[in-house]
């Protein structure tokens, strides 16, 4: 791992490993001297209640990657998520892959996924655990229109559109799980740590 200062009061911590980030992201938010954490790919923003906390963070931090189990995950909670695997890209990535569209459908279903973090727009997560072999470059040109609720796939990640918006992820499904509520506590259904299976439906 690699320490950063990030401002005044904010370390940025780089992990060879991506798949421990959740997990320390779990960690160090239990921590007295911490306010906030933010994961992201293969970094992890930690920001202590101030300048005065940082020495005792850059301490801390170490021995938490140290004592971390990358299988354990974050702990968080289960969501299942009905999925209508009929998105126009389905035919043309399974090709792509060398697989017939029944055997993407099994095998992106039969993933075990958690949230690696969020981005792009509120309530869209990515989620680490697409296997290697269903690793595949987005769209060359992007859509202009994604419908909400779309599941898509994209390098290591998938994921699944909260709202309608541009994207370039190859749409596999759909789903009706309202992934983004403002009457809801916290809005997102997925945050980070939230362990996610997809349900074939028709």
């Amino acid at each position: 791992m690699n320490l950063l200062p990030y401002g005044d009061a904010a370390l940025l911590v780089e992990l060879d490993d991506p798949a421990l980030v959740v997990a320390l992201a779990a960690a160090a938010q239990r921590e007295p001297n911490v306010v906030e954490v933010v994961p992201a790919a293969r970094t992890l923003l930690v920001r202590g209640t101030g300048a005065d906390a940082l020495p005792g963070l850059r301490d801390r931090l170490p021995e938490l990657v140290r004592d971390l189990d990358p299988d354990a995950g974050a702990g968080g909670d289960d969501v299942e998520l009905a999925v209508r695997y009929d998105g126009p890209d389905l035919a043309g990535t399974a090709a792509e892959l060398g697989l017939a569209v029944d055997e993407l459908v099994r095998r992106h279903a039969g993933g075990q996924y958690t949230v690696a973090f969020c981005g792009f727009a509120p309530g869209f997560a990515y989620l680490r655990g697409l296997e290697p072999r269903l690793h595949v470059a987005r769209l060359a040109e992007p859509r202009t229109r994604v419908p909400a609720g779309a599941v898509g796939i994209a390098g290591e990640f998938t994921g699944v559109y909260p709202r309608e918006s541009p994207g370039g992820w190859r749409l596999l499904g759909r789903t009706a799980a309202p992934l983004w509520d403002l009457d809801r506590t916290p809005p997102a259904l997925l945050v980070p740590g939230t362990r996610v299976r997809f349900v074939p439906t028709t």
